[in-house]
């Protein structure tokens, strides 16, 4: 949308092929609310490809961005993988949301070139990006990292490279509590979700972003926080049984709430007490 030429990879075709249906669908969304026009959702798709060649989608580009799970070793190979078929200058980033950017950019040769940048879901809506400046990042990747944040018309917040960052850490803390709220039979997630958005002007509540992000990230990074700093991140057992279940939120039609083409339409039959 911001003029660049975007190449999408995945590892396998129906992956890539799904990921570009995503986004047509969110164009043709925006669309609908008369937030994009028709002529501006074509021109971003003709600078869209997609790809499960590794090498052909990073073949002269300016900026990776790293999107794998969260694992801190599956990082570590892609930032190795990427490195060898990019030019020296290129830089690469990881949308990690909580593991260790500096610990990441150890993996790659040239690590001054590594960098965090955080999205956030939903990222065509969401503003902000969280710059996250490892201890290798040169200032010169920063600089890269802040212009082309800007660039896309998103807001850079710059945080040093710690557990959690900024946003993870206080943006799980929050989920996790509304969490044990509704295990408790404090409220129904819709109640809580509407006290945070009315209340705080959320523009969605910690239930519902919990299930957009994936309940299994969640549960990842409440594990890896509360390796780093005690039991206050300790995860709550309805959101493990809802992860052992399977039940992911949004991505697989069922987290706390029920989801039908993207859209909430109940709460779980099963509230884990």
């Amino acid at each position: 949308m911001a003029g660049h030429d975007v190449v999408v990879r995945d590892i396998e075709t129906e992956y890539v092929e799904d990921g570009l249906e995503s986004i047509d669908s969110n164009l043709e969304g925006g669309i609908e609310r008369e937030k994009v026009t028709r002529k501006e959702a074509d021109a971003a798709l003709e600078r869209l490809s997609g790809t499960t060649d590794l090498g052909e989608a990073v073949e002269g580009v300016d900026l990776v961005v790293e999107a794998v799970p969260e694992d801190v070793d599956l990082k570590k190979g892609t930032m190795e993988d990427v490195e060898e078929l990019v030019d020296d200058e290129t830089v690469i980033a990881t949308n990690t949301s909580s593991l260790s950017v500096t610990e990441i950019a150890s993996a790659a040769e040239r690590d001054g070139r590594v960098i965090g940048l955080h999205f956030f879901n939903p990222v065509h809506i969401m503003q902000l990006v969280e710059i996250v400046v490892a201890e290798q990042t040169s200032e010169e990747t920063l600089e890269f990292a802040r212009e082309f944040v800007e660039d896309i018309g998103k807001t850079p917040v710059e945080v040093t490279d710690s557990p959690g960052f900024a946003s993870s850490r206080l943006g799980v803390a929050l989920g996790v509590e509304a969490i044990r709220m509704v295990e408790e039979g404090v409220a129904d997630p819709r109640d809580i979700d509407a006290a945070m958005e009315l209340g705080y002007n959320h523009p969605m509540g910690p239930i519902e972003l919990g299930d957009v992000v994936g309940l299994d990230v969640r549960l990842d990074i409440l594990e890896y926080l509360r390796e780093e700093f005690g039991e206050r991140f300790r995860p709550p057992q309805a959101l493990k049984r809802k992860v052992r279940a399977g039940k992911l939120g949004k991505k697989t039609g069922e987290g706390f709430y029920v989801w039908e083409d993207g859209e909430i339409v109940g709460v779980s039959g099963e509230v884990d007490e």
